[in-house]
């Protein structure tokens, strides 16, 4: 038997069966919550920056319709890579959506925008063309 085994969470020394990781219940209830708050700081993480995002959506459109230079939103902290939804007009343009505030890509005079909108209840229904 190997007396060098320690506790991979307080390096205590080991004894019992040989394929036994931790020397008591507590090590192991400590090890089972750390994995289980590294699978979940995911979730926090995209949940943080749609809070934020949508945060931002609204400050800016006041109005339900409005456009405004994508660096100013940047700076405040908005990051499109993270929206909860799409939506796509008749015209083929694709609107990201953070919860009820949507925002579209366009370009006016080579100068980054972003088009900002408020979910309608005519986007409920589904467009096939």
């Amino acid at each position: 038997m190997d007396n060098k085994r320690k506790c991979i969470i307080c390096s205590t020394s080991i004894s019992g069966r040989v394929d036994k990781l931790f020397c008591s219940v507590k090590c192991k209830s400590i090890n089972q919550y750390e994995k289980r708050q590294e699978s979940e700081q995911f979730f926090f993480k995209v949940d943080s920056h749609l809070k934020v995002n949508r945060k931002i959506l609204k400050s800016y459109n006041k109005s339900g319709f409005t456009t405004v230079r994508r660096s100013e939103l940047i700076d405040k902290g908005f990051n499109p890579k993270f929206f909860t939804h799409f939506w796509k007009n008749q015209k083929g343009d694709v609107y990201l959506f953070v919860y009820e505030y949507g925002f579209l890509n366009i370009q006016n005079d080579g100068i980054k925008k972003y088009t900002l909108v408020k979910w309608q209840n005519y986007m409920d229904s589904t467009q096939t063309k």
